[in-house]
């Protein structure tokens, strides 16, 4: 019997770490692509006026997206969606879906109508501090009209992102931000060439990304045969659930994602270049942040949800583990290296052009303070999917709307001495609190028991991000009157990568035999 149990929990291991894997990979892939994009527009653009307008412009259907789809929505839908597909087949899921997409379609497209007539009115309140008079306000309004539409394209992706999620065919939906961020390079280069604005040309691609991504994602559901199948509509009690489980799920992604135009509205108050520092320190945080936090939420929430319908409380408590694990073991050394080389990569990826070395540092003193919560907020990331897989989306609610309000008051604080620096480092703060009060409400639930065993490797693992930080360092401080800060970059980073491996088995965290365990199936 115990064998047989190990190596059930053997295979939901590796379907785990498939999961993350095909995640993370794809995700790194995108942000990397990402990159690409940011140095052209960090180029062409630069941090000027029409870079604020821009960002502005980029942001706004993003926030909402966040909300409407990969936030509220996917909690609420995929348990959901995944229960009537275990209890009543595909059929019955098919028809689900087909009336969750004409509501979706039908309410997000009325409000797309409305905010693309009130557009002025809406940038004038996520960033007042632009004169309404001012090339930088008509800027925005005009590219913020442009770009909204992508909201109702990107939600209905995200909707069939969920779908094969719940399918387990998790590579598709990561895919997805890849052809969005080709799609803009695309626009740029086009601009270029042709000598178009080029942010006119970037607002016009994100909505052509928004077709294209909704293609593919289409084009991937009907490949697996789960294509919505409509029928008359009715207001069953599965679609009343899920707005049910929607409401508190809206509130909670919302407010946290106040956080972002919190930023904004009070960087629009200083001086010009304040939006568009913060945008490009962000685009560096975000890719630890992106890549592990996305994987494991991604991973963890279909997974852990079966274990607890299963009542399989072991094989519950050993994914929460391992996500947590896997969350410091990624995202410690990444913040603790963007920390240390933050003005030598900003440099390096964005410094040319209209991108100044003024540019460069300003950015840098941002990433410095975004990287102090960026390993909290990975590992919230882990915390919250716990509370919405146990059916619990007013906690994190609750949490977050104290946690923006500290934001606020803090950024509000903290720009008086550092300027746009002040407003990261205090989402790097509160990034903490965060953690910590989603942390002290677990309790109740028995999967996030950890043991003894499991601290110490925690312990250890710190060590280890620690060294690795002290020798980035001195590589850094070293070489930096000696080579370029290409060279400087790459032999830092390489041997802090180094540094890290050797730590980790040193300490005896890892072995070889642990590690072909996790990915060698167990012989019959």
């Amino acid at each position: 019997m115990r064998d047989h149990a190990g190596k059930t929990w053997h295979n939901v291991s590796m379907k785990f770490f498939k999961a993350i894997a095909t995640v993370a990979g794809l995700t790194l892939l995108s942000r990397l692509a990402g990159f690409v994009r940011d140095i052209l527009t960090a180029a062409l653009l630069g941090a000027g006026p029409l870079a604020d307008a821009f960002f502005v412009a980029l942001k706004l259907p993003n926030f909402f997206r966040r909300i409407s789809a990969e936030g509220a929505f996917t909690v609420a839908f995929v348990p959901v969606y995944t229960g009537i597909k275990e209890a009543r087949g595909q059929a019955a899921a098919a028809q689900f879906s087909a009336h969750i997409l004409l509501l979706m379609a039908s309410i997000l497209g009325i409000f797309v109508t409305l905010a693309v007539l009130a557009m002025p009115y809406i940038v004038a309140l996520i960033a007042p501090g632009f004169d309404r008079e001012s090339e930088r306000f008509a800027a925005a309004v005009l590219y913020c009209r442009i770009t909204f539409p992508y909201l109702l394209l990107i939600s209905i992706t995200a909707m069939f992102g969920a779908m094969l999620n719940a399918h387990n065919r998790f590579a598709p939906f990561a895919i997805a931000p890849v052809l969005f961020n080709a799609t803009l390079i695309a626009a740029m280069l086009t601009a270029s060439w042709q000598g178009w604005e080029v942010a006119n040309a970037l607002s016009f691609g994100i909505t052509l990304s928004g077709i294209i991504q909704l293609g593919f994602m289409a084009l991937m559901v009907f490949k697996n045969k789960i294509q919505p199948h409509y029928t008359k509509f009715t207001m069953s009690d599965d679609v009343k659930k899920v707005f049910a489980l929607m409401g508190p799920g809206v509130l909670g992604a919302g407010v946290m994602h106040i956080n972002l135009f919190a930023d904004m509205i009070i960087a629009s108050f200083l001086p010009v270049g304040a939006i568009s520092a913060l945008y490009y320190a962000d685009r560096l945080n975000q890719l630890p942040l992106g890549v592990v936090g996305i994987a494991m939420g991604t991973a963890l929430l279909p997974m852990l949800s079966t274990a607890l319908a299963k009542k399989a409380q072991g094989d519950a408590k050993k994914l929460f583990a391992q996500a947590i694990e896997g969350c410091i073991f990624l995202a410690l050394p990444s913040a603790l290296g963007l920390f240390v080389l933050a003005e030598v990569i900003i440099s390096v990826l964005f410094e040319r052009g209209a991108f100044d070395s003024e540019s460069t540092q300003r950015a840098a003193y941002c990433l410095m303070g975004y990287c102090i919560g960026l390993v909290p907020y990975v590992a919230s990331k882990v915390l919250s999917t716990v509370y919405w897989a146990n059916k619990d989306t007013w906690t994190p609610v609750k949490i977050s709307m104290v946690t923006t309000a500290l934001n606020i008051a803090l950024s509000i604080a903290l720009i008086f001495p550092f300027k746009e620096a002040g407003i990261a480092l205090s989402t790097g703060i509160v990034g903490w609190l965060q953690f910590f009060l989603l942390k002290r409400r677990l309790k109740q639930y028995e999967e996030t028991h950890l043991n003894t065993d499991f601290i110490k490797r925690i312990i250890r693992l710190v060590l280890s991000a620690f060294i690795m930080a002290g020798v980035v360092y001195m590589v850094s401080f070293l070489l930096s009157n000696f080579v370029n800060d290409v060279v400087l970059m790459l032999v830092a980073i390489g041997s802090g990568i180094i540094t890290y491996i050797t730590a980790v088995f040193l300490l005896r965290i890892y072995n070889i035999r642990a590690i072909k365990h996790i990915f060698i199936k167990p012989q019959k």
